[in-house]
């Protein structure tokens, strides 16, 4: 990837565009969020501010478009439109979520003291798995089975927009260590954790942080990243 031109729809606070950049690519961040985008300017990521549908590449071209954790906010149809637009010939559309597969006691803690984060995603996986999020015996569904109705949809809407060849789905498993301090730094650059009052993000913060001292102060995050990847063709 180094020396590629990279395009990161949604890039929020910059942490997939940070780690693109680590590889020697050249990124250039787009965020409906001014904020958010503020900030990652403040890390060394470009930003300009806009709907990813309606942002203009102005003659740029990029060898890549890649959206981590944020495609399903973009609209399918627009979205591939935009990225076919964006990329040159050859090029990669490559967004790609991270599946948390968080022990049971955080994600108790985080569901009692985020309220508006769970109810949000919860409203995200409604809108994507239509039916329960448990199985038959009353248990949560792996995150990663969760997430594939959003993968196989992703999928679907790059078929149906054309000028791309036949989308694959690309799984890497991985872990990350957190400690109490690095996980509570991270939480709020979540999306909808982001836009709590900051009294109630403070009162949440410390919920999370008192179950995460019962767990000797750090804990380690598996995750699942499914990146759905297509090539942009020459012509349809």
């Amino acid at each position: 990837m180094r020396g590629r031109e990279v395009l990161n729809a949604g890039c929020g606070t910059g942490i997939e565009a940070r780690q693109f950049q680590a590889h020697g690519c050249a990124v250039l961040g787009v965020d409906p969020d001014a904020g958010l985008a503020r900030f990652a300017r403040g890390t060394g990521v470009p930003v300009e501010v806009s709907a990813f549908e309606t942002w203009e590449p102005a003659d740029r071209a990029f060898d890549a478009v890649v959206a981590g954790t944020a495609w399903h906010w973009i609209d399918p149809a627009a979205g591939v439109a935009k990225a076919a637009q964006a990329l040159r010939p050859g090029g990669l559309l490559a967004p790609f979520h991270h599946a948390m597969h968080t022990p049971p006691q955080l994600a108790d803690a985080i569901g009692e003291g985020l309220p508006a984060w769970t109810t949000r995603s919860a409203a995200a996986y409604q809108k994507v798995a239509p039916h329960s999020t448990l199985d038959g015996e009353g248990r949560r569904k792996p995150s990663t089975e969760l997430y594939q109705p959003l993968f196989d949809g992703i999928a679907d809407g790059i078929r149906q927009a054309g000028g791309f060849d036949e989308p694959e789905q690309w799984r890497f498993e991985w872990e990350q260590r957190y400690s109490r301090e690095e996980w509570l730094d991270l939480l709020p650059t979540f999306g909808a954790v982001a836009k709590l009052p900051p009294e109630e993000l403070a009162k949440a913060l410390d919920a999370v942080g008192t179950v995460i001292d019962t767990m000797g102060g750090g804990f380690s995050m598996p995750y699942t990243t499914v990146a759905v990847v297509a090539v942009r063709r020459d012509s349809d």
